[in-house]
């Protein structure tokens, strides 16, 4: 005879903060002259989903890249797709007029606005830009609408870094991409995309997606670059 109330008892109810690691530690980043503070986690989360409370290779490629070009960046307006703890925002910050950085999960938001907070504070004069944060999940239409209703002028540049591992993804970035540019029109806005190489499946799909949604993929010269014991490049992508 079965005992249902031990039965009972051998069952454990997981809260979802138990997949939750928000340890975040105060860390320092430099890239050329400019000294970044932000909370970020240094080991990864127990949830595929919040990657974005790391500070990833592809971010750190970028941002050396935008280090060193920060003449692209002045007085403009800038969105970033899967903004993570928001590192590559924060540099940002010192050149642009105006930022939008975004994140699907409301986990990572919750970070990327602490650090938004700390980086606008009245003790850093550094940052000079209108920062905000957003959600944005790609593809959904009825989200991107909302940001482009409230930023009518839409963005001259838009920035992602590190943000395709996930191939079920790489169509959405697109199709985000794709209106986030023609609401800007040929020739007034481009997407600038730090990509890691971490299979040769990906890398093609990239390449293929940014193709057959109509626009222009083209290797930044001089940036690919091994981060860490991967291969990173910048890659520039317009409208056809």
């Amino acid at each position: 005879m079965v005992n249902h109330e031990e039965e009972e008892e051998d069952i454990v109810w997981l809260d979802g903060s138990f997949f939750i690691n928000d340890n975040y530690q105060l860390t320092c980043f430099t890239f050329g002259s400019h000294v970044l503070q932000l909370y970020c986690l240094h080991s990864a989360s127990t949830d595929f989903d919040l990657t974005g409370q790391l500070v990833w290779p592809g971010a750190m490629l970028l941002n050396d890249y935008l280090s060193k070009n920060a003449e692209m960046l002045q007085g403009c307006s800038m969105i970033e797709l899967g903004s993570g703890v928001g590192i590559t925002g924060m540099l940002c910050s010192r050149f642009c007029r105006q930022i939008l950085l975004t994140d699907h999960n409301e986990e990572v938001l919750k970070i990327l606005r602490r650090n938004i907070e700390l980086n606008v504070s009245s003790e850093n004069p550094s940052c000079c830009a209108a920062l905000e944060a957003e959600k944005l999940e790609w593809g959904n239409s009825d989200q991107i609408n909302r940001i482009l209703h409230k930023y009518p002028g839409g963005f001259e540049l838009i920035l992602g870094a590190d943000i395709c591992f996930q191939q079920s993804s790489v169509p959405l970035l697109f199709d985000t991409v794709e209106q986030l540019l023609k609401n800007r029109g040929l020739g007034h806005c481009k997407f600038i995309l730090a990509y890691v190489s971490r299979a040769k499946m990906m890398d093609l799909m990239v390449i293929s997606e940014a193709t057959r949604h109509g626009m222009l993929i083209n290797e930044v010269a001089g940036t690919r670059s091994m981060v860490g014991n991967l291969e990173g490049v910048i890659f520039e992508i317009t409208l056809c």
